[in-house]
């Protein structure tokens, strides 16, 4: 853990979070099936750090918009979400523990699992596979990990000497 104290999120910093995550997952950017997936980066990040403010019914909803607004089978990107959030409130104690790099290492799985959903949802519905590029989402993802997690904890960080002298004034 680290020495710096971490004040908790408020609940409008993680809705402009995630509501920004959703407007990249939104953008046009053609259909490049190695590309990352912002919003499931972001809800993993609140699930893992703010499992009490963010967990599956959030994810659900935002799988819905995503899926509405994508056009695709509706339920899709609810249910990656919704596994990918369960999975990562089942290891919000044990991946807080430990440093960025073995975070993602942990986290891994989780968005192989989510990717794996979609891919399967899609093609049972009739579209061709993507090609094995799409694996490399997962990791370009694990790889992001560390610093969309320096991004959306930065607001919430103490200096060291901030705790001192409570109550008095500058």
């Amino acid at each position: 853990m680290p020495d710096r104290l971490i004040r908790p999120a408020s609940g409008g910093f993680i809705l402009a979070s995630l509501l920004l995550a959703l407007l990249l997952a939104l953008m046009p950017v053609g259909r490049v099936p190695w590309a990352p997936d912002p919003l499931a980066l972001v809800l993993v990040f609140w699930a893992v750090h703010a499992p009490r403010r963010v967990g599956l019914g959030v994810a659900f909803i935002f799988g819905l918009a995503l899926d509405v607004h994508q056009a695709a089978l509706l339920g899709q990107h609810a249910l990656a979400y919704a596994v990918l959030v369960y999975g990562a409130i089942m290891l919000h104690r044990r991946v807080r523990w430990f440093a960025s790099l073995s975070q993602a290492l942990h986290l891994l799985p989780l968005f192989a699992a989510a990717h794996l959903i979609v891919l399967a949802l899609r093609m049972l519905g009739g579209a061709p596979f993507p090609g094995w590029q799409a694996l490399a989402a997962p990791l370009i993802e694990a790889v992001l990990w560390p610093f969309v997690g320096a991004l959306l904890q930065a607001p919430q960080r103490r200096a060291a000497g901030a705790g001192v002298g409570v109550g008095r004034k500058r």
